[in-house]
């Protein structure tokens, strides 16, 4: 009787999940692509590959010493915040486009579905390498801090070892090799794990917060935390360092168009990536703000002694201060190592299908290669490939450079900023014209609503309708205008070969070489999305 329940229920939901799949293909014919990916990714799962790609509350003590030495404690807290609205503003606008044409592209289709005719071509084809080139830069730093990190805990378990730039490069590579396994040999399994690792997202955060703040020899006052300011690069002014101070915490929070790129991978994708991307920010916003009160207030006395700790991460002597031995400072540690390694795994996931889609329009070199789908995984396995080809042959940046974390950290910043600006510029501009009509039934012309590229366009089913949207949409662009103007600047003075911050030039030869490539070769292959359907 049990089995005959079962069977009818099974039945029952067929006709169901065949509806729902014949609407996610349909969305994507409305976009143009032909659906080639298979949707393993429900809600929860992709609200998780998302709240780890952004990782906030681990990037938060990972990246203390970079926000801490420009800003001090208040610097750092009221900084997070400015960051979190600014960050929350930027996505519920790009999620607007990610519910009108949920595609795997992302900001280089929206720049091609709603720029101006003449311009719209080359704006989609820069945003798309800088897009590409952001996820790049995401993907290598998070193997620069494991890697580093990994050395780190070595040194604080073995006071005699010495560590070596290539001990720290082997390690990096081993973690590209590990994460790039669950990419391909057990892809399959990608939605339960991201689902899994979600949970020890959230279970992590309590397991080190509440030991180092409840085991915390002291604890500072209120005005220790909400009223001092630090200037420890030697800025003119507090102003100045202040807003250096602000760039560590706008890293921790970039990546959450993961789920944009991931989206031809998602059920009910007009609807489910704007909630878990949305979701994601709110989510980590949260916990980021909880770990980053919780640290501060267990900081102790000697504040400038955390920027000259031997250990490296200024985290690991916190735990040191707070648990007073190295055992329990390892495990806090290792948990924190963990959901680092777990991020780079949904790196490398959105990382190869931005190369993947891009690729599928012909906007990189070998994009014939590039845009292959493995017919038995339906993965696109050469795109994992590559990104973590390229990714190692950055990583060598490390073996000359001490400061290769804070380059790549700024040009990580400065791609995708340049890639949000541009798309949610062009959404305000077409706003404000009243170019997006609220239903198909409000546009007069043939190609109703496809939101193809040169069609007529309305809004999907996630919208802010009226003034807010448009203040929303507004605010986003000011505050990303404020971050490309800081990030390219030196962390601290005096400002020599040492200190410098490259990223500005990497960024400029990027998109020179692209240009390049573009007037050369792409002008006559690119066309902004080919039509598949």
């Amino acid at each position: 009787m049990k089995n005959e329940i079962e069977l009818s229920e099974t039945w029952q939901d067929r006709p169901a999940q065949s509806a729902a799949a014949d609407r996610d293909r349909a969305a994507l014919a409305r976009v143009g692509k032909k659906e080639v990916m298979k949707r393993n990714f429900a809600l929860l799962s992709m609200l998780g590959f998302g709240c780890i790609v952004l990782n906030t509350w681990e990037g938060i003590l990972m990246l203390f010493a970079l926000g801490y030495q420009n800003g001090g404690p208040s610097g750092l807290l009221y900084g997070y915040i400015v960051t979190w609205i600014g960050t929350l503003a930027i996505f519920v606008s790009l999620s607007e486009l990610a519910s009108m044409a949920p595609t795997s592209g992302g900001q280089y289709y929206w720049c091609a579905m709603i720029g101006p005719r003449k311009f719209r071509k080359g704006l989609s084809y820069v945003t798309g390498w800088l897009t590409v080139c952001g996820w790049q830069g995401a993907l290598t730093s998070a193997f620069l801090l494991t890697g580093t990190m990994l050395q780190a805990l070595v040194a604080l378990n073995n006071p005699t070892y010495v560590p070596k730039a290539w001990h720290a490069l082997l390690i990096m590579f081993a973690v590209t090799i590990f994460a790039a396994v669950f990419n391909t040999l057990i892809s399959n399994f990608l939605p339960a794990i991201e689902g899994a690792i979600l949970i020890l997202h959230v279970v992590g955060f309590f397991a080190i917060m509440i030991p180092v703040v409840y085991l915390a020899p002291e604890h500072n006052s209120s005005e220790e935390v909400w009223q001092l300011f630090m200037n420890e690069g030697g800025w003119p002014t507090q102003g100045t360092s202040f807003c250096l101070g602000i760039i560590s915490t706008v890293f921790i929070f970039l990546g959450a168009d993961s789920v944009f790129h991931m989206a031809e991978e998602v059920k009910n994708a007009p609807v489910n990536v704007p909630r878990a991307t949305i979701g994601s920010v709110l989510v980590n916003g949260f916990l980021g703000f909880g770990m980053l009160i919780g640290i501060l207030y267990s900081l102790g006395s000697d504040l400038e002694g955390l920027l000259k700790t031997p250990y490296g991460y200024p985290f690991i002597q916190i735990f040191m201060n707070s648990c007073r031995s190295v055992a329990a400072a390892t495990t806090l540690a290792s948990l924190l190592l963990a959901l680092i390694f777990f991020s780079t795994i949904g790196l490398i996931a959105t990382s190869s299908r931005m190369i993947w889609s891009f690729s599928r329009d012909r906007g990189l070199p070998g994009w014939s290669f590039l845009s292959k789908v493995d017919p038995k995984s339906s993965i696109p396995v050469n795109a994992i490939s590559v990104t973590c080809t390229i990714s190692s042959l950055l990583l060598l940046i490390s073996l000359g450079s001490t400061t290769a974390l804070s380059a790549v950290i700024s040009f990580t910043i400065n791609s995708f900023y340049g890639s949000y600006f541009i798309s949610a510029a062009i959404l305000l501009y077409r706003r404000v014209k009243g170019d997006i009509k609220e239903t198909a039934t409000d546009v007069q012309d043939d190609d109703v609503s496809n939101n193809h590229v040169g069609t007529s366009l309305t809004w999907g089913p996630f919208h802010v309708r009226g003034l807010a949207g448009t203040l929303i949409n507004a605010y986003a662009c000011i505050w990303m205008i404020f971050v490309l103007f800081w990030s390219s600047w030196p962390t601290v003075t005096p400002v020599d070969a040492t200190t410098m911050n490259y990223s500005v030039f990497i960024t400029i030869f990027v998109a020179v070489a692209s240009g390049v490539y573009y007037l050369v070769f792409a002008k006559k292959l690119y066309v902004g999305s080919i039509p598949e359907v």
